[in-house]
């Protein structure tokens, strides 16, 4: 069973696993460069001008990532303006613009740049309270408890499989079960000997959660244990506390989970009151 199969719908609104990473401390810094100026025109080709605000798009897509200073110097930025617009007109002139592939492209594109400006204009008006982000928190370190637990398991199809495979295991040593869970278990675990890792019986459907809660180190489930995936017969490895990371180190995944879910409930508002076909 994969482990993304056994996450519930997750903690309240947050998915936990997305603190499983901290966040460092204070951003990488960024080289002191700074971006074209932005009246001034950055030059002509053919006698066409090269807007500032183009030298400031390519500042920026070099900077998103992470090109070397000398890369976003003036005159760097310059050149590659230039490039561009002098390899544009090229394919202009062998009527490349008119193929009905760059013409799609470029109306996609197009497309995409709106959808960008329509999100972070409604962000900008509807900005994540800083009590939004720390009741979510909040929420999701109260459900989260304070253990995280290492199990593993061996997932079937019939309970009558289980009770052979918990009959089968004995006295479940280790080495026994990652062999049978190799062998008989319908899960992508079971290439690892069904080993799932640290997980949080938050983010587990209800049943395999309180089966595996109940479980002493390198104790076998005695009963097979059934959710909608199937039959499980689960080995507890062991548990250790859970360090839950500092609000600080993760309000900004919150927020940026906050946010998606601010897209997609517009994005499912505006489709119920528009034509689809």
């Amino acid at each position: 069973m994969k482990q993304t199969r056994l996450l519930t719908l997750l903690i309240a609104c947050l998915a936990l696993p997305v603190f499983a990473a901290e966040e460092p401390a204070t951003a990488p810094a960024t080289p002191a460069v700074v971006a074209p100026e932005a009246g001034k025109p950055l030059g002509k080709v053919n006698g066409e001008t090269i807007p500032a605000i183009y030298g400031n798009f390519i500042y920026q897509n070099r900077k998103k990532r992470n090109m070397p200073p000398e890369a976003l110097a003036d005159g760097a930025i310059k050149d590659g303006a230039i490039t561009t617009v002098l390899l544009a007109q090229e394919a202009v002139k062998k009527g490349l613009d008119k193929n009905p592939t760059v013409e799609a492209a470029i109306e996609f594109q197009r497309k995409e740049l709106l959808v960008d400006a329509y999100i972070n204009d409604y962000l900008r008006a509807n900005p994540i309270k800083e009590e939004t982000i720390k009741a979510e928190y909040d929420n999701a370190k109260a459900k989260a408890g304070d253990v995280e637990y290492h199990a593993r398991h061996i997932l079937v199809g019939s309970e009558k499989e289980a009770r052979e495979i918990i009959a089968k295991l004995g006295s479940g040593k280790k080495s026994k079960f990652e062999e049978m869970a190799r062998k008989d278990s319908k899960d992508t675990s079971a290439e690892n000997g069904g080993d799932l890792g640290w997980i949080l019986p938050t983010n587990l459907v209800p049943e395999f959660a309180q089966a595996m809660v109940g479980l002493k180190k390198g104790e076998i489930t005695k009963t097979p244990v059934q959710t909608r995936f199937g039959w499980h017969i689960i080995r507890m490895e062991e548990t250790r506390k859970l360090d839950f990371p500092e609000y600080d180190k993760v309000k900004n995944r919150i927020a940026g989970q906050l946010q998606q879910q601010q897209i997609a409930k517009l994005v499912k508002e505006l489709a119920a009151t528009s034509k689809i076909e």
